[in-house]
């Protein structure tokens, strides 16, 4: 039964490794350019490595960036904006104010110069004709520099002067000087009766909607390209230097190249190729993992980890070449080393970068200049996340990034260009947008630990605090076994310091191997008072179960306080399978001739499966044993450590793990030293 299950679990693995491959080609798949590639490389101001270069078909010369930019300034600055007139406000505000004036004029005709006044409504007619504006001529940006515009009424569009608008302002004060002028004597009684305010109103509106549209149709008469290239001219000798001009034409033949699309058959070749160079790249990932991270090929959250995060960087980039707005080196593709690394280790962090960085430098534009800088941008990211312990090693890495981005950019560029000038300095201001994303790695770092059930040096450095409630409950309930778990944690962690490993997670791991003694703390010699020692009623089978129950409660008790599986390991492993000696013995003494069943003695395990976890088991040991030794000298101390590690050996304990001979000599003299300090040993003075 147990070979069936084995076997069933091995085939849901080889199908789940088959999925996530399936399944990351063909994400990638969907991001990658359809069209043939072109199929030489070359770089402004190198030369051109292939061979002598001839046209094979006909095709037209892009202009630059500078010369498209410099033609639409050009049609930009002689554009007249457009401002559409409202007749309906002037009908309406006209009406008005005609009515009202006829009322006064009737009530006040037999002193008032009628025929003058009854002029003001064709006055106020006019001024709306012309036009009203809501806000002063000069507060408009859309004006700026420009001496006419367009008026656009109905259907009908009239080029009028900018100087013969009105503001409500300079419409008002249109009004109001003719009324004084016409008015005379009885120029303040009218304004008395009649607010001019309420017959003002703007009546001519910047459409932005319209401006836009007709932009838009201006630019898009401007062509792309400045003369031709016919087929079979030659376009560049192997070995001449790609300057700017011959750069322009190879640029403009690889566009050209890249757009033409053949027959059925060459379209499926096309397709062929983009599965087989996809499906290499992933291949190597695989084959990466499999012979040198073999612990991260067989676990399943871990592959998938790290084949979404290849996946997402290449659909982030895929997206940034589609979208105008965006540019292709604001995607922070630093954060995926910077995650791995966290995560993992840096081998794989730069493996992963490579893979992924070759796979977008595919469809990057400038894919020699855009590898180059994702690369070491990407080994300086893993260099300076060494270690991830503040917020302000973040800072530091992003730091960094930004720097090696700008000076490797700009190195490449002075070889192009050969002047400062011509450099494209706003690529900085997008380094700067992609270091700044470095940021969101910090976050990112909590969700996928939620979602992925990983554990962080952060997360270890938060569940070591000694006020965490389960090492409070721990301090409370089994003072003793909490103090042994300290000295055991610090002992553990200066080992691995010097053999290498993960100190936080070994710290973390010591701190909470013996949390499982809480439910029956009394029973432990560390937290016993002198003299009383429950086991003395208990028979030597019970005892021993207790004891080795310690392991799964421990367990239970670390799922319910939500420790993470890797702190859970250190407590099912810290005993691996070896036996409670001193009850096992004790019972074949008091019980001779009796067949005793060893496995009722026997931890459950599993045996320790890394270095940090073999370090706890044998520094737990050691340091348990050291309280028990009457004679605390350097060489009471140096016998039993030699003793206790060799009879893990004979054991089988430590099989699993990795440890070394040599680093086991380092760890041999570290605890002694260790030990030595703590129960300060001191040479004997003569008397």
């Amino acid at each position: 039964m147990k070979k069936l299950l084995t076997q069933l679990n091995h085939s849901y693995h080889l199908f789940y490794l088959a999925m996530v491959f399936i399944a990351g080609i063909g994400l990638i798949f969907l991001v990658f350019p359809g069209e043939s590639r072109f199929k030489y490389e070359f770089q402004k101001g190198s030369p051109w490595q292939h061979e002598t270069l001839i046209a094979p078909f006909n095709f037209a010369i892009l202009k630059t960036e500078a010369e498209v930019k410099f033609e639409n300034d050009s049609i930009l600055k002689t554009y007249i904006p457009y401002f559409i007139l409202d007749s309906l406000v002037e009908n309406t505000k006209v009406k008005e104010f005609e009515s009202v004036l006829t009322k006064w004029i009737e009530t006040n005709s037999s002193n008032k110069p009628v025929e003058n006044i009854q002029q003001l409504p064709g006055i106020l007619q006019g001024i709306y004709k012309a036009g009203i504006v809501s806000q002063a001529i000069n507060s408009y940006e859309e004006l700026q520099g420009k001496a006419e515009v367009m008026r656009v009424r109905g259907n009908k569009a009239v080029k009028i002067a900018v100087n013969s608008i009105y503001s409500i302002k300079s419409a008002y004060q249109e009004l109001n000087d003719t009324i004084r002028k016409i008015s005379g004597s009885h120029y303040a009684e009218i304004i008395q009766k009649i607010n001019l305010s309420d017959y003002i109103a703007d009546n001519l509106y910047y459409d932005a909607k319209l401006n836009q549209q007709e932009k838009k149709q201006l630019l898009g008469k401007l062509s792309a390209t400045k003369g031709m290239i016919q087929a079979g001219e030659r376009i560049i000798f192997q070995g001449d230097l790609v300057g700017s001009e011959k750069y322009l034409i190879l640029e403009s033949l690889k566009q050209a190249y890249e757009s033409k699309r053949g027959g059925n058959m060459e379209y499926f070749l096309v397709i062929a190729g983009r599965l087989v160079i996809i499906s290499s790249f992933i291949v190597l990932m695989f084959l990466y993992l499999l012979f040198y991270r073999r612990e991260l090929f067989n676990h399943r959250r871990k592959l998938a980890f790290i084949v979404m995060m290849i996946v997402l960087m290449v659909f982030m980039a895929g997206f940034a070449t589609k979208v105008k707005l965006l540019n292709i080196y604001m995607v922070p593709m630093a954060i995926l080393p910077i995650l791995v690394r966290i995560f993992f280790d840096s081998r794989t962090a730069i493996f992963s970068l490579m893979v992924t960085t070759l796979l977008i430098g595919y469809f990057a534009p400038n894919s020699y200049e855009y590898i180059i800088l994702q690369m070491i941008a990407g080994i300086m990211a893993v260099f300076t996340m060494n270690k991830l312990h503040k917020r302000s090693h973040l800072v530091i890495s992003a730091f960094a990034i930004f720097i090696s981005y700008s000076v490797i950019y700009i190195a490449m560029a002075l070889v192009q260009e050969g002047s400062l000038e011509t450099i494209n300095w706003k690529t900085i201001e997008w380094f700067g947008i992609s270091s700044f994303f470095i940021f969101m790695a910090y976050p990112l770092i909590d969700i996928f630990e939620r979602i992925f059930g990983f554990v962080s040096d952060v997360t270890l450095i938060e569940l070591s605090n000694t006020n965490q409630p389960l090492l409070r409950k721990l301090a409370e309930e089994a003072p003793g076994t909490f103090q042994h778990s300290l000295q055991v944690a610090n002992m553990a962690e200066a080992v691995i310091h010097r053999i290498g490993g993960n100190p936080f997670l070994v710290y973390a791991g010591a701190l909470y191997h013996d949390i499982g003694k809480i439910n029956k703390s009394e029973y432990f010699i560390e937290n016993q008072a002198v003299g009383m020692n429950p086991h003395d009623s208990l028979d030597y089978l019970k005892s021993a179960e207790i004891i080795i129950d310690h392991v799964t409660n421990g367990v239970e008790l670390a799922r319910k306080y939500k420790l993470p599986e890797v702190l859970i390991s250190f407590i099912t492993t810290h005993h691996g399978t070896s036996q409670s000696n001193y009850f096992y013995k004790k019972y074949q003494i008091e019980n001779p001739g009796v067949e005793v069943d060893p496995t009722r003695f026997s931890y459950p395990g599993p045996l320790p499966h890394n270095k940090e976890m073999a370090v706890l088991m044998l520094t737990d040991g050691i340091e348990a044993t050291a309280h028990s030794l009457k004679d605390k000298s350097a060489n009471t101390f140096s016998e039993m450590i030699e003793y206790l590690v060799e009879q893990k050996i004979r054991s089988n304990q430590l099989i699993d793990a990795d440890l070394t001979l040599h680093e086991i000599t380092i760890l041999k003299s570290i605890l002694l030293e260790k030990l030595v300090s703590i129960y300060h040993v001191r040479i004997e003075y003569p008397k």
